[in-house]
C-alpha cells in the first residue's frame, strides 16, 4: 500500500525556514529520520521510504503554495494513491505556536494551499495536519509574519 505525505511551502532561498514552510520542514525531518534524500522531479521534490510493508512518498510541491493542487493531483495519479491515503501538512496562524491539529477532512480555513488542493481535487475529504505558527503580528503585517523566519 502507498501513501502520499505532502508538506506545503514555497520554493526558493527567500522562503527557507519561514513559518509558511513548516510543511517542508516537517518532511525534511521525516526524510532525515528515514535515511532518504529528496530529488527534484516533476512538480516538486520527492523521496520515499518503506515502513512495515507500506511505501510512503514525501512531496514538497515546487508549484508554490497557492498552486499546490497541481502537484498533489499529479502525484496522486502518477502513484495511483487514493485520496484517503494522502496527508497534507500545513502552517496555521489561527493556532498557537506549536499546537498541532489533526483532522480527517475539513475546510481550507483560509489557507490558500489547502483551498487550491480542494479546488483541483474537487473535495476536502482528505487528512491534514495543521501546525500552529501563532499570530503575533499587528494588523496588516500578516504576510511579513507568515513569511518570517
Amino acid at each position: 500500500m502507498k501513501y502520499l505525505i505532502v508538506g506545503l511551502g514555497n520554493t526558493g532561498e527567500e522562503y527557507q525556514n519561514t513559518r509558511h514552510n513548516i510543511g517542508f520542514l516537517v518532511l525534511d525531518a521525516l526524510a532525515r529520520t528515514s535515511n532518504t534524500v529528496f530529488a527534484d522531479k516533476r512538480y516538486g521534490s520527492v523521496c520515499s521510504f518503506k515502513y512495515k510493508g507500506r511505501e510512503f512518498i514525501l512531496l514538497k510541491p515546487s508549484t508554490f503554495m497557492n498552486l499546490s493542487g497541481n502537484a498533489v493531483n499529479y502525484w496522486l495519479q502518477k502513484e495511483k494513491i487514493e485520496i484517503q491515503n494522502m496527508l497534507v501538512i500545513v502552517d496555521d496562524f489561527a493556532l498557537p505556536t506549536g499546537i498541532i491539529r489533526m483532522r480527517p477532512k475539513g475546510s481550507d480555513g483560509g489557507h490558500n494551499g489547502l483551498a487550491h488542493i480542494n479546488s483541483v481535487l474537487g473535495t476536502n475529504e482528505y487528512p491534514r495536519i495543521r501546525i500552529g505558527i501563532g499570530n503575533s503580528f499587528h494588523k496588516g503585517t500578516q504576510r511579513n509574519y507568515v513569511l518570517g523566519k
